[in-house]
């Protein structure tokens, strides 16, 4: 699976180093590192699969999506829920708050997009992505007839 398409002309080299991430995710706060959940991505000859760290997140707060461009879309929202206040007591601390997230991973070729599964369980999101045999990735070939 690519996550970026990478290109080793001296343009792309100069951009990669002028936006080094992991020089520059140093410059942002804790908080927001720790809004960026951790991802596992595997193959297998049948499938893709990636495990995304998501604990305290439901499925309602999760919205998966191919867009038009071959992108996997992950989306997350969470707000924190309003408890009702006690008139005796008040905040001296609050760091619960709103966490959002998006992700896009572009898809490889062989991906049957019309199969892609999720599931939330044990916090961690699981999305498997069937892949196409060789036989199967043949028969999409087309051949058009010329007049």
């Amino acid at each position: 699976m690519l996550v970026a398409r990478r290109n080793n002309d001296l343009m792309s080299t100069m951009f990669n180093e002028l936006l080094d991430w992991n020089r520059w995710n140093g410059l942002c706060s804790t908080e927001e590192q720790s809004m960026t959940p951790k991802m596992n991505v595997s193959e297998s000859e049948k499938d893709y699969r990636l495990e995304v760290c998501i604990p305290g997140m439901k499925k309602e707060d999760l919205n998966l999506s191919v867009d038009t461009d071959n992108n996997l879309v992950i989306e997350m929202q969470h707000k924190d829920e309003k408890k009702e206040n006690d008139e005796k007591r008040h905040f001296l601390r609050k760091e619960f708050s709103q966490m959002q997230f998006k992700q896009m991973l572009t898809l490889p070729e062989n991906v049957k997009r019309d199969q892609i599964g999720a599931k939330v369980e044990n916090g961690v999101l699981t999305i498997t992505l069937p892949k196409y045999t060789t036989e199967e990735q043949k028969q999409l070939a087309q051949t058009i007839a010329i007049e």
